[in-house]
This record gives structure tokens, C-alpha cells and sequence, in this order.
């Protein structure tokens, strides 16, 4: 940057001092002002010099549609959000532009909004933003990861459907054909948190590593490994453990175990009754027809809100751990509870983390809705949209 600076110098002297040399037009001038404002903006603070320049090219030419894409990334940086977007806006009104639909397309998401509906509608608007700007340039890495983490910030706040989530994976792995985009940290650190809420715990851990590696100085990535393998770490030991209740105890809800707790269980579109089984009995993947019942015999505490996990005991005193996902701030079960679960989707996690070796089964619930709680089936106050937030250091 710092030379790059020096040439700018370097030149405005020699017109200075050489009266040979034709005055500059407006668009010209705008040109070299633009040029040099986008140098100072490198820099991932925010460069009040940087913002002076890119807001005089744009005065002295404002078609001048890159100048207003680096103003955008100016304020973006010196967190004036909205101020941005009417720059990424003011790029567009003078033609589609991959970059500035892309960069609308993150504001959008980051607006602050105290109404729910505007949040979720801003949500709505960054991911067609983002379509718009993959359909520009179907090559382009970048504007596919931006892509992605459109549709996580979607499966998240507007509607909990795995194929969402799927959508994010797949314009993650179009984002990895480019090469500029696959030596992006973001990318990884991005990529990872999708991975991680698809519970592909292992390549989740690999992502971050990766982020981590392509920026040694960014924390993000690392304390997300951290706080990751944790989590599993503290699964496996509870659920070894028997949520570390006392023997006595522990036998004492085992033996209370009662089918009358299973309530009245039906799932949408089936007309037969749900056929009970043990948790041995569950195979990899969904188990349509099936209710599994058991109590719970603890919580598992992370950092993270989402999911909500908790480890069950059935009647045989085989454990697992539940991740619930899409529940209400404050709800959950609590030890004690007898949990029905409907047509589980069920996987065993086998994992190496440090030279330790992780193995626990886990079923995952996509809404409390699908839960008997106590014999009782869960009511919608349970039921909560969930947020989560993408990073993007800079693009």
C-alpha cells in the first residue's frame, strides 16, 4: 500500500511542477482519486482518509460504479450499515454488478431491524440479492460463498428445512472449484459452521483447522475447534457417565420408565400408530413408523444456544444424547422428564480429536413439535426461529 502511495505522490508532483501536462477531466480525476482511496481501504480498519477520497469520486463522477462499491466496503468497515447498502444500491442503479449485489446481499443480513418481520424480511432480500449475483458470474467463488452463507443465515431465521441447509453445502462446494475463493479463510470458517449443524462433526473440525491455517492470526476459527471438541468431549463423558447421577438414582428413573408416557404420538400423512422401540433397535438415518422413549438424565452445557442437548436413558439403560434444535430461549427438559420422540433420525458419531477417540449415538430432532414431553405432546410455545450470524472479514 505504502508504495503504491509513494507512485500516487510520485505523479501528482510531476503535474505540478511539469506545465506540459493537460490538465485532468473530471472522470479522470475521479479515476486517480478512486484509485487511491482503494488503496488506503486495504486495510481491514476503517481509513477516514480512504472514505474522504472514494466520496469525492463519486461526487466528481458518479457513474463511477467501483467507486461506489469501495465506499460501501468503507462504511461497511466503520460499521454504518446503512449508509452502505445506499452505496452498494448507488453501484447498482447504474447496472448489475456481481460484486455489489453480493456486498448488498451481506448488509442486507447484518441490518438491524427491532421488528422480526423486517429482520426476516431482510433476510429474504440479502439471499435474492445473492442468487443475483452467482447468476452474474457462475464462476466466481466468492459470490457462491456469499451464496452459502445466505441460505445458512435463511436455514436459520426463516425456516428450519434441512434442504436449506443442503443448499448451503452445495454452494459451498461450487465456491471450492475457484481457487481464489478456496484459499479464503472465511470459506473454511463458514463451510465449518454449516458442517457442525449438519452434525458431520469431523469435517466441521477439519474446516476450521483449515481456517485457521489460511489465517493463523484470526481467532474466530480456532475457538469454534475449541469450543467444538469440547462439547463432544463432554457428551461422550456424560453419557458414560450416566449424566453422573448416582447409581440409586440413576435405576430409579430407569424402572419408571412407563409406555403411558408415549401419549398420544401421530405424525402428519400417517395413518397407522407409531411401533415403540429401544434405542438398540434404531438403524442410521430417519426411522419412519418408530417412537423411541426414555428420561433425561442431564443437559450437556455449551457455549452455543443451538442445538439444545440433552442425553436420554431407555428402559434397557442404553444413553443417548439428543440435539434439539429450534427451541424456544429459555425452554428445554429438564432430568426426570420422559421424552417420546417421533420417527427419530438417528447416526453414531465416531471421531479422533487429539488422539482420543470419540463414540457416542445421537438422534437429532429438527423442532420441539415432534417431542412428548411427560405424556403430553409439546406445545408451540416451545417452538422458536433460531438466528445465526456468518462471518465475513472482507471481500
Amino acid at each position: 500500500m505504502k508504495e503504491v502511495l509513494d507512485e500516487f505522490d510520485n505523479l501528482t508532483l510531476k503535474e505540478d511542477i511539469d506545465p506540459n501536462i493537460d490538465q485532468e477531466s473530471n472522470a479522470q480525476k475521479a479515476h486517480r482519486t478512486y484509485l487511491k482511496g482503494r488503496a488506503l481501504n486495504v486495510v481491514s480498519d476503517h481509513s477516514p482518509e480512504a472514505e474522504q477520497l472514494l466520496s469525492k469520486a463519486v461526487k466528481l463522477e458518479p457513474n463511477l460504479v467501483d467507486a461506489w462499491i469501495e465506499l460501501g466496503e468503507c462504511y461497511w468497515k466503520r460499521g454504518d450499515v446503512e449508509t452502505a447498502k445506499t452505496c452498494f444500491e448507488g453501484a447498482l442503479s447504474h447496472g448489475e454488478n456481481k460484486v455489489a449485489l453480493r456486498n448488498l446481499s451481506i448488509v442486507m443480513r447484518q441490518k438491524a431491524s427491532d421488528l422480526p418481520e423486517d429482520r426476516l424480511r431482510n433476510i429474504e432480500a440479502g439471499l435474492t440479492r445473492a442468487r443475483e449475483g452467482v447468476q452474474l458470474d457462475t464462476k466466481d467463488g466468492v459470490s457462491w460463498s456469499i451464496l452459502g452463507n445466505a441460505y445458512l443465515a435463511h436455514f436459520f431465521s426463516v425456516s428450519q428445512n434441512p434442504r436449506t441447509l443442503k443448499q448451503a453445502m452445495s454452494a459451498y462446494r461450487q465456491a471450492e472449484k475457484d481457487m481464489i475463493a478456496l484459499n479464503t479463510p472465511e470459506l473454511h470458517h463458514n463451510k465449518g459452521i454449516a458442517l457442525k449443524y449438519e452434525e458431520d462433526y469431523m469435517n466441521a473440525l477439519n474446516c476450521f483447522k483449515r481456517a485457521q491455517e489460511l489465517d493463523p492470526t484470526w481467532d474466530a476459527p480456532l475457538n469454534l475447534e475449541r469450543t467444538l471438541t469440547k462439547f463432544l468431549t463432554d457428551v461422550k463423558h456424560l453419557i458414560e457417565m450416566k449424566g453422573k447421577l448416582k447409581t440409586k438414582r440413576y435405576n430409579t428413573m430407569v424402572n419408571s420408565i412407563d409406555s403411558k408416557n408415549i401419549g398420544v404420538l401421530t405424525v402428519p400423512g400417517r395413518r397407522e400408530s407409531l411401533q415403540q422401540v429401544t434405542f438398540s433397535d434404531l438403524c442410521p438415518g430417519l426411522n419412519e413408523g418408530k417412537v423411541v422413549l426414555g428420561k433425561v438424565i442431564c443437559s450437556v452445557h455449551s457455549e452455543d444456544t443451538v442445538p439444545f442437548t440433552f442425553c436420554l436413558t431407555d428402559k434397557n439403560s442404553k444413553c443417548i444424547a439428543v440435539n434439539l434444535y429450534n427451541l424456544a430461549p429459555g425452554k428445554g427438559v429438564i432430568i426426570g422428564d420422559s421424552v417420546a420422540i417421533a420417527e427419530p433420525f438417528f447416526s453414531t458419531i465416531n471421531l479422533d480429536i487429539k488422539d482420543q477417540s470419540l463414540s457416542f449415538d445421537l438422534v437429532r430432532v429438527e423442532s420441539p413439535l415432534a417431542l412428548v414431553i411427560n405424556g403430553k405432546k409439546a406445545s408451540g410455545d416451545l417452538q422458536a426461529g433460531i438466528e445465526l450470524s456468518t462471518f465475513a472479514k472482507s471481500d
